[in-house]
């Protein structure tokens, strides 16, 4: 749970570059690759990250105003994902270390707004971990987020990782 809104800036901020540096790498062409049958395509999942980046937080109660739209371009959905990550952390500032112990009902349950910034950035990175596999099935670079990828590994000139 997130027990302070500094804390939450400062991890926002870092994953929010995470997130960008994964969209950066996408091609408009990859977005309409259907890379597995039945399953999100590189498209829907990032269009999706960029909902939940706003939603889940707005669903908190953090008083930010968001509406779910679809995006078809890369430039699109990184505009679009900025826009909303600038909001959250604006938004956030509003918010004090108080607020995050105030429960709010959430999903059919009732959450600590601490805990429902805590799957914000949780939810991300869950979808960002998708979207680096089917980056990988459609030919992109991956960046590294937590840890070189593995030809930023390489270019170190480092023995192959386990």
């Amino acid at each position: 749970m997130i027990a302070s809104i500094n804390t939450f800036s400062e991890v926002w901020e870092q994953e929010s570059e995470a997130t960008l540096s994964c969209f950066k790498q996408l091609t408009d062409q990859s977005l309409g690759k259907e890379l597995i049958g039945g399953y999100r395509s590189i498209e829907r999942i990032a269009n999706h990250i960029v909902d939940c980046a706003a939603s889940i937080p707005q669903a908190a109660t953090l008083p930010l105003v968001h509406s779910k739209q679809h995006y078809h371009t890369v430039a699109e959905l990184t505009e679009a994902y900025t826009s909303a990550s600038n909001k959250v952390k604006q938004a956030a500032g509003q918010w004090t270390d108080a607020t995050l112990q105030e429960t709010t009902p959430m999903y059919g349950e009732t959450w600590k707004k601490g805990f429902a910034l805590w799957v914000t950035i949780a939810h991300q990175a869950h979808h960002r971990g998708q979207l680096t596999v089917l980056m990988r099935m459609a030919g992109l670079k991956v960046p590294g987020v937590y840890g070189p990828a593995k030809e930023e590994w390489e270019a170190y000139g480092l023995p192959k990782a386990d």
